[in-house]
């Protein structure tokens, strides 16, 4: 296989649809499509992060499959947690610490960078270097559901206010073809039905603020070189359970698109010597 493009993957926030991202870099590495660059933002700077570390999609999809929304968001911690944030963040906090935190950001077997939002300005801040775990929690600590994240002197909130799909960011880290996976295009879920009280006021804040990022991303998404958009309209933000369903309908879309991926890299198959053309003609003229 001949590759004269480098290719940055560009993952967006979305909460539990953001583990899209998991089925399409499993869609990319059947393929054999290698990824030179990764810039996540909230849950792509999770998935992206954790992948450009280790390069192990599968341990990454059993942990996603197993987890649960009182996991992340448990209703004790919702009633004791008063100051700040609905949630004091300290499960999300022991998740990441738990697989990432001895990782570090230059360390990782592929160029990442995660994005997130400085609460003093509301500028974007790029991190890239430091521990990944922080870098993580930093760029996915959505207001009012998390606390924000003293980072490099800064305080850190979600960087999907900022900058929600950091298309830009993978083609300033080195990236001839930028592929961005957008999960927030369509914010607002399909069907009304409820959920349980705490659950369904972490969807109504989850819900709005993804309506704002979806308002940021639509200008940011043009500079991509291509977008998938694996549909995920009817899962809710918080939806961890359905987390299986979610990665299958982003291998399905990065499957749907692998052509088109593969010649914006500039990935063809060698042309064959000589001596293998004429191997191939001695076999083929057996078969007739």
């Amino acid at each position: 296989m001949i590759k004269t493009k480098k290719l940055g993957l560009a993952l967006g926030g979305g909460g539990a649809k953001g583990l899209a991202h998991i089925g399409v870099i499993k869609e990319l590495e059947r393929a054999g499509v290698p990824i030179d660059f990764i810039a996540g933002t909230s849950m792509g700077a999770i998935i992206g992060g954790w992948y450009a570390a280790t390069k192990d999609i599968e341990h990454i999809e059993n942990i996603f499959l197993k987890l649960k929304f009182r996991d992340i968001f448990p209703f004790r911690e919702f009633i004791r947690h008063k100051e700040g944030s609905l949630a004091g963040g300290e499960r999300m906090k022991a998740l990441l610490d738990g697989h990432m935190k001895d990782l570090k950001i230059e360390n990782c077997k592929i160029p990442f960078a995660a994005v997130a939002t400085d609460v003093k300005n509301g500028e974007a801040v790029v991190i890239k270097k430091g521990n990944l775990a922080e870098a993580a929690r930093a760029s996915s600590a959505l207001p009012v559901i998390f606390r924000a994240v003293p980072l490099g002197g800064k305080l850190l909130m979600d960087g999907g206010f900022s900058d929600p799909i950091p298309v830009d960011v993978a083609r300033e880290m080195g990236a001839d073809f930028v592929l961005a996976v957008d999960v927030s295009s369509k914010w607002l879920k399909e069907d009304g039905n409820g959920s349980e009280d705490v659950k369904s006021v972490y969807s109504a804040i989850s819900n709005s603020m993804a309506l704002v990022e979806y308002q940021l991303a639509r200008p940011i998404i043009k500079n991509a070189d291509l977008v998938l958009r694996p549909p995920v309209l009817n899962f809710n933000l918080l939806g961890f359970g359905d987390s299986g369903q979610i990665i299958s309908l982003g291998e399905e879309e990065a499957r749907l698109y692998m052509e088109e991926i593969r010649k914006g890299a500039g990935i063809r198959e060698p042309r064959k010597t000589t001596g293998e053309k004429f191997i191939d003609f001695l076999f083929n003229s057996d078969k007739n």
